[in-house]
């Protein structure tokens, strides 16, 4: 406890926020604001990353490299989509009166936030849940179980409840 006064002077945790395109992340960001505002220090953080997994996808549809032009004009559109995702969690933030800091990051989603969360020296990682199935988890896999197990700071993971969907 005094470690946390001790990085922020005013014994006020850095927290930081996974926002990605489903709902449950901006569920999170709403219930972290609503419940635990007075606790979090300024600027709040959030982070989006987008994975380079559909270049992998056009690679393989194409049978060779793909045309320099259409990898260009995925990435341009992932980093519109990142930056309209961020773009509403500031609103809502704002809403709130929280300042905040934006991340954007390309690469594989549970890694790069546990690596964000330790270099930007996060006290507590805010994630939604998606509330998969047992079945899809093992398929799909979970960010907020991967963070759980391998962030080394607490992780909260907000579970929406099924009666109310933002």
């Amino acid at each position: 406890m005094a470690e946390a006064k001790e990085r922020t002077g005013t014994g006020k945790k850095r927290v930081m926020v996974a926002i990605e395109e489903h709902e449950c992340s901006h569920y999170a960001l709403e219930w972290t604001l609503l419940n635990l505002k007075p606790t979090i220090s300024s600027p709040l953080l959030l982070i989006t990353v987008q994975p380079f997994s559909p270049f992998t996808y056009v690679a393989a549809a194409s049978y060779s490299s793909p045309p320099q032009e259409l990898i260009q004009s995925m990435q341009e559109h992932q980093k519109q989509a990142a930056l309209a995702l961020l773009e509403r969690a500031k609103e809502i933030c704002a809403k709130h009166g929280v300042d905040v800091e934006t991340i954007t990051e390309m690469g594989e989603p549970k890694e790069v936030i546990c690596q964000v969360a330790e270099q930007q020296n996060i006290e507590l990682l805010v994630m939604g849940s998606h509330a998969r199935g047992a079945v899809e988890r093992f398929f799909l896999g979970s960010v907020s179980n991967y963070c759980v197990h391998h962030a080394k700071c607490p992780v909260l993971v907000v579970k929406q409840d099924s009666g109310k969907k933002n």
